[in-house]
C-alpha cells in the first residue's frame, strides 16, 4: 500500500446548490427517541441529510449556514384543532411564534359555507398562508347546506345531499368534524352520525368531535356515542376535558375508556390544551331549548322564570359568574360577575337581557389542573390549541410554548422528547401525513430551532394576544417563515392533500 488516503466522497453531489445547512444542533427528530447532535441539510422544501456534515461545512454550494449552537432542532408542531380565516389573516403569526407549522381548520362541525370546498382551498393556496393547512369538512355545515338545519330527522333527500357533499369533500380533506354541543349538530341523531361515519371510514379519514356534552356526569355517554362511529371510522376526541371532574383518579377512569375501546379494535385518540379554562360562545350556558334566536325569544317571553333558574344553576355549577371571562366587545376582559355588579343586575338577567345566547364568547374556568395534566400522560392524547389569531384566550398564542415551559421544564410531566413527539409525529400519524412530523431524509423541511430554557408562553387571560417567545427560527417547506421574533415576509405554507385510498 502506498499509504495514500482515498479521496473523500463528494458531499451530496446530486445537488448543484444546497439551500440551508443547520450546524451543531441537538436534533429531536419527533419519534420520541433521545436527542442527538447532528447537522441538517435542506434543499428546496426537503430535508436531504441528517448527520455529521462538518467535512463539507465550507462547500461553496451552501447558500446559507445556520449555527444552531447546540440549540434544539425539532420538526414544526402540528396543531390538531385550530381556528382562523386564512383569507383574512393568512400570516397566522400566533401559530408560527409558538413553533406551529401546520394547523387544522374546519373544526367543531363548522367549515366554510361554500358550494365547493376545493375551490375555497385553491383560493387559500394561491394566496398562501404562513403555516400549512390540513382541512376538515364540518358536519354542521353539511347539515345547513343540505337544508336539514335543526331537523333531528333529515328528509331522505337532505340526507342524500349530505352524503354527496361529504363524498365530494373527502379527496380534499382529512376527515369530518362534529360540534354536537352546538346548533345544528346538537340536533343530529346517533343513526345519522353512523351513516356519515361510514363514508369517512371508506376513505380512511378521521372524525374529530367536539362531543355532545363535556360535563363530567355526561362524559361517558358522549364518548360512547363517538365510539359507535368509531366502529366505522377512526375517531378523535377534540380538546378532551372533564367539566367539573377532579383529580388524577378521574383522569385514569377517562383514559381507561379510551384504552378499552382501543383494545376492542376502535381507533380512538384525543387531544387537549394545557389550560383550565375553555373558550366558546356564551350559548354554552343556555339550555338546548333557548340557544337559537327564535328559541330564545320564545323562552324569554313564555318560560322566563324557568330560563332564569336554569342559568343560575348552570353558571353556579360552572364555578359561578366570576369564572366566566367575556371576550367580546364591549365587555372584553370583564367577568360575568363584574358585569353583573357594574349593571346592578343579577347575572342571569345580564345573560338574558343584555347578552343573549349568541351575543358573546368567553373563557370558562371549569377544569381541574390535576385531572387535565394527568390526561396528557396517555400515549393516545396529543396537543391542540383550539386557538385562533384573534380569540380572547391565551391558548391561541401560548399552548405549545406552555407545554414546554410548564409540562416539560417546570413540572416534568413529560420529557422534551416525549412532548415534541406529541406535537409532531403523533398528529402526523393521526392525519396520515407521511412527509412531515419527523426530521429524516426525504421529509419536508418544516423545522423549528429553539433553546427550551428561552421558551415562554407570554399570553395571559387578561392579555391573551401576546406572542410566544423562544422559537428562534421557523422553517415552513424549507423557507424561513419567522426568525428572531419577526416574520420573514414570505408565506410558504401550503394546503396539504390527504393521502389517496
Amino acid at each position: 500500500m502506498s499509504g495514500c488516503q482515498p479521496a473523500a466522497e463528494p458531499f451530496l453531489p446530486q445537488y448543484g446548490s444546497i439551500d440551508i445547512l443547520i450546524e451543531d444542533a441537538q436534533v429531536i427528530d419527533g419519534s420520541g427517541t433521545a436527542a442527538v447532535a447532528a447537522d441538517v441539510v435542506v434543499v428546496g422544501d426537503t430535508i436531504v441529510f441528517v448527520g455529521d456534515a462538518a467535512f463539507a461545512a465550507k462547500d461553496p454550494r451552501i447558500v446559507r449556514r445556520i449555527d444552531a449552537g447546540g440549540r434544539v432542532l425539532a420538526p414544526g408542531f402540528i396543531d390538531l384543532h385550530s381556528h382562523g380565516n386564512p383569507l383574512e389573516t393568512p400570516e397566522m403569526e400566533n401559530f408560527l411564534a409558538m413553533g406551529v407549522t401546520t394547523i387544522s381548520l374546519g373544526q367543531d362541525g363548522s367549515s366554510p359555507d361554500v358550494e365547493e370546498l376545493s375551490v375555497w382551498l385553491n383560493e387559500v393556496d394561491q394566496k398562501r398562508m404562513g403555516t400549512n393547512l390540513a382541512m376538515f369538512i364540518g358536519h354542521g355545515t353539511l347539515r345547513e347546506r343540505a337544508g336539514a338545519g335543526r331537523n333531528p330527522w333529515p328528509e331522505p333527500e337532505q340526507m342524500a345531499r349530505m352524503l354527496k357533499m361529504l363524498e365530494a369533500a373527502m379527496p380534499h380533506t382529512f376527515g369530518m368534524t362534529t360540534g354536537l354541543e352546538y346548533n345544528p349538530g346538537l340536533s343530529a341523531s346517533e343513526e345519522e352520525l353512523v351513516v356519515l361515519a361510514q363514508v369517512v371510514g371508506k376513505y380512511d379519514r378521521v372524525i374529530m368531535s367536539h362531543m355532545r356534552n363535556e360535563d363530567d356526569d355526561q362524559l361517558e355517554n358522549s364518548i360512547a356515542e363517538l365510539l359507535e362511529q368509531g366502529r366505522h371510522a377512526r375517531v378523535h376526541i377534540s380538546h378532551l376535558k372533564s367539566v367539573y371532574g377532579k383529580g388524577s383518579a378521574r383522569a385514569a377512569e377517562i383514559l381507561g375508556i379510551i384504552e378499552a375501546a382501543r383494545a376492542d379494535g376502535i381507533d380512538v385518540t384525543a387531544d387537549m390544551y394545557p389550560y383550565t379554562a375553555s373558550y366558546t360562545g356564551i350559548g354554552i350556558v343556555f339550555p338546548v331549548w333557548a340557544k337559537t334566536r327564535e328559541q330564545f325569544e320564545f323562552a324569554k317571553a313564555d318560560r322566563r322564570e324557568e330560563l332564569e333558574e336554569y342559568l343560575r344553576n348552570r353558571v353556579a355549577a360552572r364555578n359561578g359568574p366570576e369564572s366566566t371571562l367575556l371576550g367580546t366587545d364591549p365587555w372584553t376582559g370583564k367577568t360575568l360577575a363584574e358585569l353583573s355588579f357594574e349593571l346592578e343586575l343579577p347575572f342571569e338577567d345580564v345573560l338574558i337581557d343584555i347578552i343573549g345566547p349568541n351575543g358573546a364568547s368567553g373563557a370558562y374556568f371549569v377544569m381541574n389542573e390535576e385531572l387535565q395534566t394527568s390526561l396528557l400522560d396517555s400515549p393516545w392524547v396529543g396537543v391542540c390549541s383550539d386557538g385562533s389569531p384573534t380569540g380572547f384566550h391565551p391558548r391561541g398564542h401560548g399552548t405549545f410554548a406552555k407545554i414546554i415551559e410548564d409540562y416539560v421544564l417546570q413540572n416534568e410531566v413529560l420529557t422534551l422528547e416525549e412532548a415534541v413527539a406529541k406535537m409532531t409525529s403523533f398528529p402526523a400519524r393521526l392525519l396520515k401525513i407521511t412527509d412531515r412530523g419527523l426530521i429524516a431524509e426525504g421529509k419536508r423541511a418544516d423545522l423549528i430551532l429553539f433553546d427550551p430554557q428561552n421558551v415562554h408562553a407570554r399570553a395571559t387571560y387578561p392579555e391573551p394576544l401576546q406572542l410566544a417567545e423562544g422559537f428562534d427560527l421557523v422553517l415552513v417547506n424549507g423557507v424561513v417563515a419567522r426568525e428572531n421574533g419577526k416574520l420573514a415576509g414570505v408565506r410558504a405554507g401550503r394546503v396539504l392533500k390527504p393521502e389517496s385510498t
